[in-house]
C-alpha cells in the first residue's frame, strides 16, 4: 500500500510502464502497488481499456505476429504452471469493445518482473495477479501510461 495521487477513480488500474508498477487505486490517495514486467522496445502499448473477461490458469494462443517471429512456438498451450500467462489473466478490450490483444497476466518467468521483456502484455508475479484478479471485476477501467510523474510516494 502506497500514497498515490491520481485523477482516476477508485477501482481503476493504472500501469506505469517506465517504472514497472501497476497501481490498483484505493480511496484517500492510496493504492496497492505491484511490480510488473512490460513490453520491450517496439512492443509497448499505451492507452485506455477495460477488463472484458478474466480467466484462471488461462490457455495461451500466441498471436500470429509472434508465431512469425518465433516459429518454434506451439499453436496453443493449456493453462498450468509453465504457461506464459501464468495463474490468471485479465483480458483488455478497447473503447469500441474489441480485444486489444493485451493482457494483465501472471508469468512462468518471475525474474522478468521489473524489466521491458514482453510482447506488450503486462506481466505480474503469479501471487500478485491472483490478488488483482480477486479485486478487479469485469468492467474495471485500465490506464496504461508511458510515464507517471510524481504521483506515487
Amino acid at each position: 500500500m502506497v500514497k498515490y495521487f491520481s485523477d482516476e477513480p477508485e477501482g481503476t488500474v493504472v500501469v506505469d510502464t517506465r517504472n514497472h508498477y501497476l497501481y490498483w487505486i484505493w480511496e484517500n490517495n492510496t493504492a496497492m502497488r505491484y511490480g510488473v514486467g512490460v513490453g520491450r522496445e517496439g512492443f509497448q502499448w499505451f492507452g485506455r481499456a477495460n477488463v472484458a473477461r478474466k480467466a484462471r490458469w488461462p490457455r495461451w494462443v500466441p498471436p500470429e505476429e509472434m508465431k512469425k517471429r518465433q516459429p518454434e512456438l506451439p499453436d496453443s498451450m493449456e493453462g498450468g504452471p509453465n504457461n506464459p500467462l501464468g495463474a490468471r489473466a485479465l483480458y483488455l478490450h478497447g473503447k469500441g469493445g474489441g480485444d486489444t490483444g493485451y493482457r494483465l497476466h501472471g508469468t512462468a518467468e518471475p525474474w522478468s518482473i521489473g524489466s521491458d521483456v514482453s510482447s506488450g502484455c503486462i506481466r505480474m508475479f503469479n501471487e500478485d495477479v491472483i490478488d488483482l484478479y480477486r479485486r478487479a471485476p469485469v468492467g474495471t477501467a485500465v490506464l496504461v501510461l508511458e510515464h507517471i510523474s510524481d504521483r506515487a510516494g
